[in-house]
Formats: structure tokens, C-alpha cells, sequence
């Protein structure tokens, strides 16, 4: 517990100022993490980080996370959507080059992971770009629908939420958690006006659907994790696993964050 503490109080002595501060040191950290992010599937995949696919799969994180301004300038690119097609054919013509140890399989698990994280991360970025109340909002419910469902499904917890994929999930600590993050965070911002563009029903809207999000994203990675038949995505963060056994439930939200207009 001493260990767990002293890293989050580390963490966050880190993270807090540079998401304050924002823009390119805020970037290069969301990049790194990013990065950190995607070595923690090669290695639960037991691919060597100084292999071709894991190149590949670096410079499409750190494509997708890239801000779209980033982009408009550059020939014949445009978009990352571009780049992150050049990459998906090198993954996939590494196939044939490396057949004997990176198949088909191997490709698409390190496509999808590419996408999942860089546009988690790239959303991340950019709602800490629009405001620090945007992006507080979405990480405040899952900081606080986490917690709730730890302590509910402490006191509570009976029914198993998905005994094969995380055992110690209950359907009490679920429900709990986001009741206690959808009365409280819409209350507090609504109250305080720090997200003026929305009424209290709307934040309360938001607020459920990125609540439920957020626990399906912790799910996500806890499936891959058991999956892979690992405890943590790393241990980076000593006492708290990986950097995706912290973002796992961001990677989803943020992006979700954007589908609801809330990223402008």
C-alpha cells in the first residue's frame, strides 16, 4: 500500500502540472505514454521491442495520437489517417517477410492495438486542448465511478460482473460506481458553471454513458490481460501495473468524449 501511494503522489506531481500546463509538453508526455501503452502489448505478445513490427507499431501510436493540425502541412499526407494506412500494408507485408515468427494473427492484434491506443491518447491530447473542465470531466468519472465500484462492491458486492474476464467485478460495486460519478460530477460542474455550454441534463447524459464506458474499457483491457495470462500490463507505475492498467478506462472514454461533441 506504502509503494501504491507513493507512486500515485509521484504521478500525479508529474501529470497535473503538464495536463495545467498543456500544449507541446503536454504532448510529448501523452506521446511517451503512448508509446509505453503499445511496448505493453508487444511484450504481453512476446514480440521484441527492437523488431520491425514493433517499429511499425511505435510510429503508428504516435502517428494517431498526433493533433490532426500536425498533419495539414505535410505532402501528399493530409491526415493520419493516411500514414496509419501505409502502416497497416507494412504490418501486413511483414508477413511475408518475417513469416516464420509474424503471422496474420500477429498483424492484426498489433493494427488494432495501434488504433486502439493512438486514438485514446489522441483524444486525450485534444480534449486537454479544449479545456482543463473537458477534460477533467471525463477523467473525473472514471476516477470516481472506479473508486465508488471498489468500495460498493467491497461492501456489496455479490452478483460477479464477468467472473471469466475480471472475478472480482460485481454488478453492486458496477452500479454503485457510477451512480455515485453521475450525482456528483454533473451537480459540481453544473453548479459551478465550469462546463457553461451544457445544462445539468446534459452533463447527467454524458455523464452515464461515459461512466458505463469507462468500466466497459476497464473490462477491455482485462479481457486481453487475461487473454495474454497476465496481472498487469506492466510495472511501470509500481504498485498500480502499467500505463493501460491506468488509461484503459481513458482510452475509451475520450474518444467518446469527441462522438458526443463534447471535444468540439
Amino acid at each position: 500500500m506504502k509503494v501504491r501511494v507513493i507512486t500515485a503522489v509521484v504521478a500525479l506531481l508529474i501529470f497535473v502540472p503538464l495536463l495545467i500546463i498543456g500544449k507541446l509538453p503536454l504532448l510529448i508526455l501523452t506521446l511517451i505514454m503512448g508509446v509505453i501503452a503499445m511496448s505493453e502489448i508487444l511484450r504481453m505478445k512476446h514480440i521484441i521491442l527492437v523488431s520491425t513490427e514493433a517499429l511499425i507499431s511505435f510510429v503508428g501510436v504516435i502517428a494517431i495520437t498526433l493533433p490532426n493540425s500536425f498533419w495539414h502541412d505535410i505532402p501528399f499526407i493530409k491526415s493520419a489517417h493516411i500514414v496509419f494506412y501505409i502502416l497497416a500494408f507494412l504490418m501486413l507485408l511483414n508477413t511475408v517477410l518475417a513469416r516464420n515468427h509474424f503471422n496474420f494473427d500477429d498483424a492484426g492484434a498489433m493494427t488494432l492495438a495501434m488504433l486502439y491506443i493512438g486514438t485514446g491518447f489522441h483524444y486525450f491530447f485534444q480534449a486537454a486542448s479544449v479545456g482543463l473542465p473537458t477534460v477533467f470531466f471525463g477523467m473525473l468519472i472514471v476516477w470516481i465511478t472506479d473508486s465508488g465500484a471498489y468500495m460498493f462492491g467491497r461492501a456489496l458486492g455479490k452478483h460477479k460482473l464477468a467472473p471469466k474476464i475480471s472475478p472480482n467485478k460485481t454488478w453492486e460495486g458496477s452500479i454503485g460506481g457510477s451512480v455515485v460519478a453521475i450525482v456528483i460530477i454533473p451537480i459540481i460542474f453544473s453548479m459551478f458553471k465550469w462546463l457553461p455550454n451544457y445544462g445539468l441534463l446534459e452533463l447527467l447524459v454524458f455523464a452515464i454513458i461515459l461512466s458505463i464506458a469507462g468500466q466497459l474499457g476497464d473490462l477491455i483491457e482485462s479481457g486481453f490481460k487475461r487473454h495474454y495470462g497476465v496481472k498487469d500490463s506492466g510495472n511501470i507505475l509500481p504498485g498500480h501495473g502499467g500505463i493501460l492498467d491506468r488509461f484503459d478506462s481513458m482510452l475509451i472514454v475520450m474518444p467518446l468524449m469527441a462522438i458526443l461533441g463534447m471535444l468540439g
